[in-house]
């Protein structure tokens, strides 16, 4: 058994014919850039992309594989010249007669056969196959039977966002409304939540959180992420992980303090002040965006978890800290090797061996989760105080 980070959320932007996947990630994340970058500058050991339903994607797949750049493992999943596993999956959006709004849920395959068929079964319910996400016509549930009929995973996304997720759209209160949780292998919390706000909603102690990047950029790839302790990088592994089976296990939960997320409070919806009327303060407007926190509020039905859950570490990413550029990045990246490395392994005295005093603070001060936040809401990050 060995200890992984993990990070199962990843999007495709560009095909590696140029052609769009998610139109509004950068043109820089195809499928190779991002096995890439997960092994350097990131240090990721396992990603879950979950585009690789579009044909080109799946093209370029099966180019890496006849390269033998991409291997096939036995227990699912795909090798990344031996150092990177894949993990393909795909995100949809999904609004039938039980749903009060749209949500998005993942699916992931272990291998060529199960994600080829789940793709062509998917080209007849959706407009548009080769884009991310698409308006997919089908009831969730028998999306969740057709997932799991392939030996996939099924995961709701970001479960609390406002526009487009079970909690924040999809249901009323209860996600048996839409989903039958017998199918549901693991809850994806979003940036704007953490494990000790979800565990106030009973009906999700029996499942295990995830904390994924959602990464548009290759920059926000392990934003969030876990740390799994695996009997190997596999898919099979991961599953056993999410259900706690032979040893294999989530250890830690990495992510934003929910402060820096960008739906954490309720604000209004035209000027992004904090609501405290039923009018805005500020702009008069009526409209607002619901927080996170709000709709969490309103569905809490426990104090907390009775069971015991993995520790949800809250983590400023590099790139949200003030002062520490891109040059810099560089700069630790070419003496410790990866960004999981400086946020996990390499010591303070090693890094002001390389920054100032104050920026190796900074960095220090992000691991543990004691920088001053600014609280994000409405579609706006929130921000480390100067």
């Amino acid at each position: 058994m060995e200890q992984y980070f993990v990070d199962l959320h990843i999007h495709i932007g560009r095909t590696f014919s140029g052609k769009p996947v998610k139109i509004t990630a950068a043109k820089s994340l195809t499928l190779t850039n991002i096995l890439q970058t997960a092994k350097f500058p990131k240090g990721l050991d396992i990603v879950g992309v979950i585009d690789c339903h579009s044909p080109e994607v799946l093209a370029e797949m099966e180019q890496l594989f006849q390269e033998g750049r991409l291997i096939e493992m036995e227990e699912g999943g795909f090798q990344f010249e031996n150092e990177v596993t894949l993990i393909p999956g795909t995100e949809m959006e999904v609004l039938d007669e039980s749903c009060n709004g749209p949500i998005h849920l993942l699916a992931y395959f272990p291998g060529f056969k199960q994600l080829k068929e789940y793709s062509s079964w998917l080209s007849t319910r959706v407009t548009n196959l080769q884009l991310s996400t698409q308006r997919v016509y089908e009831k969730a549930v028998n999306i969740q039977e057709k997932v799991k009929s392939l030996d996939g995973l099924f995961i709701p996304a970001h479960v609390f966002t406002p526009f487009k997720s079970l909690y924040g759209k999809g249901v009323k209160q209860s996600l048996k409304e839409v989903l039958n949780p017998k199918l549901i292998d693991g809850v994806e919390l979003g940036l704007s939540s953490n494990t000790m706000m979800a565990d106030q909603i009973r009906e999700l102690n029996g499942f295990t959180f995830v904390s994924n990047s959602d990464a548009h950029s290759l920059p926000k790839m392990a934003r969030e992420y876990q740390k799994m302790t695996l009997e190997a990088p596999t898919f099979r592994a991961v599953k056993k992980a999410l259900h706690g089976v032979g040893g294999n296990k989530i250890d830690e939960n990495y992510g934003l303090n929910p402060f820096l997320g960008k739906y954490y409070r309720t604000v209004c919806a035209k000027c992004f002040t904090l609501k405290q009327e039923d009018i805005c303060t500020n702009c008069g407007s009526k409209k607002f965006t619901k927080g996170v926190s709000e709709r969490i509020a309103e569905l809490a039905d426990q104090e907390n978890n009775p069971s015991k859950r993995p520790p949800y570490i809250h983590q400023v990413p590099l790139d949200f800290l003030p002062g520490l550029g891109v040059k810099t990045r560089e700069k630790l990246y070419s003496h410790f090797g990866s960004e999981m490395n400086i946020l996990h392994r390499v010591s303070e005295a090693e890094l002001k061996n390389v920054l100032s005093d104050g920026l190796a603070d900074l960095i220090v001060k992000a691991r543990s989760g004691e920088l001053q936040l600014e609280e994000g809401g409405g579609g706006r990050y929130g921000k480390v105080a100067k």
